[in-house]
Protein backbone atom coordinates (compact mmCIF):
# COMPACT_ATOMS: atom_id res chain seq x y z
CA UNK A 1 0.00 0.00 0.00
CA UNK A 2 1.50 3.33 -1.03
CA UNK A 3 0.74 6.52 0.84
CA UNK A 4 1.09 10.00 -0.60
CA UNK A 5 3.75 12.01 1.28
CA UNK A 6 1.75 13.52 4.12
CA UNK A 7 3.87 16.62 4.58
CA UNK A 8 3.15 17.76 1.03
CA UNK A 9 -0.49 16.71 1.00
CA UNK A 10 -1.40 18.56 4.20
CA UNK A 11 0.49 21.83 3.79
CA UNK A 12 -1.85 24.81 4.09
CA UNK A 13 0.35 26.82 1.75
CA UNK A 14 3.62 26.24 -0.16
CA UNK A 15 5.61 28.20 2.43
CA UNK A 16 4.14 26.56 5.53
CA UNK A 17 6.09 24.08 7.62
CA UNK A 18 4.96 20.45 7.31
CA UNK A 19 2.67 18.87 9.92
CA UNK A 20 4.15 17.68 13.21
CA UNK A 21 3.88 14.19 14.70
CA UNK A 22 4.85 13.60 18.33
CA UNK A 23 5.84 10.06 19.27
CA UNK A 24 5.90 8.94 22.92
CA UNK A 25 7.03 5.36 23.50
CA UNK A 26 9.58 3.88 25.91
CA UNK A 27 10.82 1.39 23.29
CA UNK A 28 13.77 3.13 21.64
CA UNK A 29 13.85 0.84 18.61
CA UNK A 30 10.17 1.54 17.96
CA UNK A 31 10.68 5.28 18.45
CA UNK A 32 13.52 5.24 15.97
CA UNK A 33 11.62 3.21 13.38
CA UNK A 34 8.52 5.40 13.71
CA UNK A 35 10.64 8.53 13.40
CA UNK A 36 12.18 7.22 10.18
CA UNK A 37 8.80 6.15 8.81
CA UNK A 38 7.10 9.47 9.53
CA UNK A 39 10.07 11.56 8.40
CA UNK A 40 10.04 9.67 5.09
CA UNK A 41 6.55 11.11 4.56
CA UNK A 42 7.82 14.68 4.83
CA UNK A 43 6.53 15.14 8.38
CA UNK A 44 8.25 16.82 11.29
CA UNK A 45 8.81 14.34 14.12
CA UNK A 46 9.61 14.79 17.80
CA UNK A 47 10.08 11.57 19.79
CA UNK A 48 10.11 11.09 23.57
CA UNK A 49 10.77 8.13 25.86
CA UNK A 50 8.18 9.06 28.48
CA UNK A 51 5.19 11.30 29.13
CA UNK A 52 7.01 13.77 31.38
CA UNK A 53 9.70 14.43 28.78
CA UNK A 54 6.95 15.15 26.27
CA UNK A 55 5.11 17.50 28.64
CA UNK A 56 8.32 19.36 29.48
CA UNK A 57 8.96 20.06 25.80
CA UNK A 58 5.42 20.36 24.47
CA UNK A 59 4.13 23.57 22.98
CA UNK A 60 1.13 23.43 20.62
CA UNK A 61 2.60 23.89 17.13
CA UNK A 62 1.12 26.31 14.62
CA UNK A 63 0.76 23.49 12.11
CA UNK A 64 -1.54 20.44 12.07
CA UNK A 65 -0.24 17.83 14.50
CA UNK A 66 -0.98 14.52 16.16
CA UNK A 67 0.43 12.38 18.95
CA UNK A 68 1.31 8.71 18.54
CA UNK A 69 1.17 7.53 22.15
CA UNK A 70 1.95 4.22 23.83
CA UNK A 71 -0.65 3.28 26.43
CA UNK A 72 1.71 1.33 28.68
CA UNK A 73 4.31 3.97 29.47
CA UNK A 74 6.26 3.75 32.74
CA UNK A 75 5.36 6.43 35.28
CA UNK A 76 2.61 8.59 33.83
CA UNK A 77 0.91 6.22 31.39
CA UNK A 78 -0.78 7.02 28.10
CA UNK A 79 -4.24 7.52 29.59
CA UNK A 80 -2.78 9.80 32.25
CA UNK A 81 -1.04 11.90 29.61
CA UNK A 82 -4.24 12.05 27.58
CA UNK A 83 -6.07 13.30 30.67
CA UNK A 84 -3.45 15.98 31.35
CA UNK A 85 -3.54 17.21 27.76
CA UNK A 86 -7.32 17.44 27.96
CA UNK A 87 -7.06 19.46 31.19
CA UNK A 88 -4.53 21.73 29.45
CA UNK A 89 -6.98 22.13 26.55
CA UNK A 90 -4.08 21.16 24.30
CA UNK A 91 -5.24 20.81 20.67
CA UNK A 92 -3.55 17.58 19.61
CA UNK A 93 -5.16 14.46 18.13
CA UNK A 94 -4.07 11.19 19.76
CA UNK A 95 -3.44 7.79 18.18
CA UNK A 96 -2.74 5.10 20.78
CA UNK A 97 -0.38 2.16 20.49
CA UNK A 98 -1.39 -0.83 22.61
CA UNK A 99 -0.22 -4.35 23.36
CA UNK A 100 -2.26 -7.41 22.49
CA UNK A 101 -5.22 -8.00 24.79
CA UNK A 102 -5.34 -4.36 25.90
CA UNK A 103 -8.71 -3.66 24.29
CA UNK A 104 -10.45 -2.40 27.49
CA UNK A 105 -7.82 0.31 27.91
CA UNK A 106 -8.13 1.23 24.25
CA UNK A 107 -11.89 1.60 24.63
CA UNK A 108 -11.33 3.97 27.57
CA UNK A 109 -8.93 5.99 25.42
CA UNK A 110 -11.42 6.26 22.58
CA UNK A 111 -14.21 7.30 24.94
CA UNK A 112 -11.87 10.00 26.28
CA UNK A 113 -11.36 11.41 22.80
CA UNK A 114 -8.57 9.45 21.12
CA UNK A 115 -9.02 9.09 17.36
CA UNK A 116 -7.83 5.50 16.99
CA UNK A 117 -5.61 2.78 18.44
CA UNK A 118 -3.21 0.31 16.87
CA UNK A 119 -2.24 -3.03 18.37
CA UNK A 120 1.45 -3.89 18.28
CA UNK A 121 2.81 -5.16 15.99
CA UNK A 122 0.96 -2.99 13.48
CA UNK A 123 1.32 -2.49 9.75
CA UNK A 124 3.21 0.74 8.93
CA UNK A 125 0.71 1.56 6.18
CA UNK A 126 -2.17 1.31 8.65
CA UNK A 127 -0.49 3.72 11.05
CA UNK A 128 0.31 6.14 8.22
CA UNK A 129 -3.33 6.08 7.16
CA UNK A 130 -4.33 6.87 10.76
CA UNK A 131 -1.80 9.71 10.95
CA UNK A 132 -3.08 11.09 7.65
CA UNK A 133 -6.65 11.12 8.96
CA UNK A 134 -5.61 12.70 12.27
CA UNK A 135 -3.63 15.44 10.56
CA UNK A 136 -6.47 16.20 8.16
CA UNK A 137 -8.87 16.56 11.10
CA UNK A 138 -6.42 18.80 12.91
CA UNK A 139 -5.84 20.85 9.77
CA UNK A 140 -9.55 21.68 9.68
CA UNK A 141 -9.62 22.35 13.44
CA UNK A 142 -6.51 24.55 13.24
CA UNK A 143 -8.05 26.61 10.46
CA UNK A 144 -11.18 27.07 12.59
CA UNK A 145 -9.08 28.14 15.59
CA UNK A 146 -7.20 30.65 13.44
CA UNK A 147 -10.44 32.06 12.05
CA UNK A 148 -11.90 32.38 15.55
CA UNK A 149 -8.75 34.10 16.81
CA UNK A 150 -8.92 36.56 13.91
CA UNK A 151 -12.62 37.19 14.57
CA UNK A 152 -11.87 37.89 18.23
CA UNK A 153 -9.08 40.25 17.19
CA UNK A 154 -11.47 42.18 14.98
CA UNK A 155 -14.08 42.35 17.73
CA UNK A 156 -11.39 43.53 20.14
CA UNK A 157 -10.59 46.42 17.77
CA UNK A 158 -14.10 47.85 18.23
CA UNK A 159 -14.59 50.71 20.65
CA UNK A 160 -16.94 50.10 23.61
CA UNK A 161 -19.67 52.11 21.87
CA UNK A 162 -19.16 50.23 18.59
CA UNK A 163 -19.64 46.97 20.47
CA UNK A 164 -22.92 48.28 21.84
CA UNK A 165 -23.98 49.26 18.34
CA UNK A 166 -23.02 45.80 17.08
CA UNK A 167 -25.29 44.21 19.69
CA UNK A 168 -28.13 46.43 18.51
CA UNK A 169 -27.52 45.54 14.89
CA UNK A 170 -27.52 41.78 15.51
CA UNK A 171 -30.68 42.22 17.61
CA UNK A 172 -32.31 43.54 14.45
CA UNK A 173 -32.80 47.11 15.67
CA UNK A 174 -32.99 50.05 13.29
CA UNK A 175 -30.45 52.85 13.60
CA UNK A 176 -33.00 55.15 15.25
CA UNK A 177 -33.88 52.41 17.76
CA UNK A 178 -30.22 51.85 18.61
CA UNK A 179 -29.75 55.61 18.96
CA UNK A 180 -32.69 55.86 21.36
CA UNK A 181 -31.42 52.91 23.37
CA UNK A 182 -27.91 54.37 23.66
CA UNK A 183 -28.94 58.00 24.03
CA UNK A 184 -27.17 58.94 20.82
CA UNK A 185 -28.12 60.41 17.45
CA UNK A 186 -29.19 58.39 14.45
CA UNK A 187 -26.43 59.97 12.34
CA UNK A 188 -23.77 58.94 14.86
CA UNK A 189 -25.14 55.40 15.09
CA UNK A 190 -25.17 55.12 11.30
CA UNK A 191 -21.49 56.07 11.21
CA UNK A 192 -20.63 53.67 14.04
CA UNK A 193 -22.59 50.90 12.35
CA UNK A 194 -20.48 51.41 9.24
CA UNK A 195 -17.34 51.19 11.36
CA UNK A 196 -18.55 47.94 12.90
CA UNK A 197 -19.21 46.39 9.50
CA UNK A 198 -15.83 47.54 8.20
CA UNK A 199 -13.77 46.45 11.22
CA UNK A 200 -15.55 43.09 11.47
CA UNK A 201 -15.21 42.65 7.69
CA UNK A 202 -18.89 41.72 7.52
CA UNK A 203 -20.49 41.73 4.07
CA UNK A 204 -24.03 41.87 5.43
CA UNK A 205 -26.06 41.95 8.62
CA UNK A 206 -26.55 38.19 8.28
CA UNK A 207 -22.77 37.82 8.13
CA UNK A 208 -22.43 39.93 11.28
CA UNK A 209 -25.06 37.81 13.04
CA UNK A 210 -23.10 34.64 12.21
CA UNK A 211 -19.98 36.24 13.68
CA UNK A 212 -21.87 37.25 16.82
CA UNK A 213 -23.09 33.69 17.29
CA UNK A 214 -19.55 32.35 16.85
CA UNK A 215 -18.23 34.88 19.37
CA UNK A 216 -20.93 33.99 21.88
CA UNK A 217 -22.68 37.35 21.69
CA UNK A 218 -26.35 36.92 22.54
CA UNK A 219 -28.62 36.96 19.51
CA UNK A 220 -32.41 36.84 20.08
CA UNK A 221 -33.97 33.57 18.99
CA UNK A 222 -30.58 31.78 18.72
Amino acid sequence: MSVEPLGQHNAESPGEAPPMVFVVDDDQSLRDSLSRLLSSQGLQVQAFANAQAFLDAFSPPDVPSCLVLDVGLPGLDGLGLQRQLREMDAPVAILFLTGRGDVPTSVKALKAGALDFFTKPFQPADLLAGVKDAIERERVALRARRELAEMRRRHGSLTPREREVMVGVVEGLLNKQIAAKLGSSEVTVKEQRGQVMRKMMADSVADLVRMAITLGIAVPGK
